[in-house]
């Protein structure tokens, strides 16, 4: 086995609710030299809730690359680094990816830690079948440019899985429904969060539902998949 300097913690923080911070989470965060994180400001209030000082560097998607080489310098060096993002596992629609990949190639050892994550639990219960799924991510903010990754997926037959933001979150479910037709949905709103939510149904009827109320916070979309192309 290659010797390695230092280590890369992969490190998921609470996307709303404080004690999904594991011990091992606490722990690891107390151990290293260097945490990189989206928004210093924000991952600086968690330090201070967790009373930890720590040394924070910025790492987000305007200078993930860049950053990257920096990180993997330092891991060479021997410092011990936690890869964090501002909510949820890095590498989920947050950075992560670039700085993996470098460790990879010049044999560092990558230690990813479980935790909190939003697209699981609000799969989990949406009623939508768990056994296979597709996460998707967040669509484009552009309509046309929405439709047509939703037309690529339009025969998928398994569960798909959106995140959306809640000023989107008509147009996008209007979307859906041009594209898919009326199949069972579900939107997830601020799991693990005071006000979490969950509201299934058919697309026509959630449409309905968000026309009378508009939706706050992170949002889940869980989808049914195509069941007619199940073969």
């Amino acid at each position: 086995m290659t010797e390695t300097s230092g280590i890369i913690y992969l490190v998921p923080t609470p996307i709303g609710n404080m004690s999904d911070m594991t011990q091992r989470i606490i722990d690891t965060l107390a151990s290293v030299d260097i945490v990189a994180c989206e928004d210093t400001r924000h991952s600086g209030s968690l330090m201070k809730k967790l009373e930890l000082k720590k040394k924070l560097v910025s790492y987000h998607e305007f200078n993930e690359s860049e950053r990257a080489i920096q990180l993997v310098k330092a891991v060479q060096e021997g410092q011990s680094i936690a890869v964090i993002t501002d909510a949820g596992s890095p590498g989920i629609s947050d950075p992560a990816y670039r700085i993996v990949k470098m460790a990879i190639e010049n044999n560092l050892t990558i230690i990813p830690l479980p935790g909190p994550t939003a697209f699981v639990p609000a799969l989990t219960a949406s009623g939508l079948p768990t056994d296979r799924f597709f996460f998707e991510g967040f669509l484009s903010n552009k309509s046309a440019a929405r439709k047509k990754r939703l037309t690529q997926l339009i025969d998928f037959p398994h569960t798909i899985i959106l995140y959306e933001s809640p000023h989107r979150i008509e147009k996008t479910v209007n979307d859906i429904f041009e594209v898919f037709g009326d199949r069972q949905i579900c939107i997830a709103r601020e799991i693990t969060k005071k006000f979490e939510q969950f509201i299934r149904g058919s697309v026509t009827e959630v449409i309905e539902i968000l026309a009378q109320k508009k939706l706050k916070g992170e949002i889940v979309i869980v989808i049914e998949g195509n069941r007619k192309k199940i073969k």
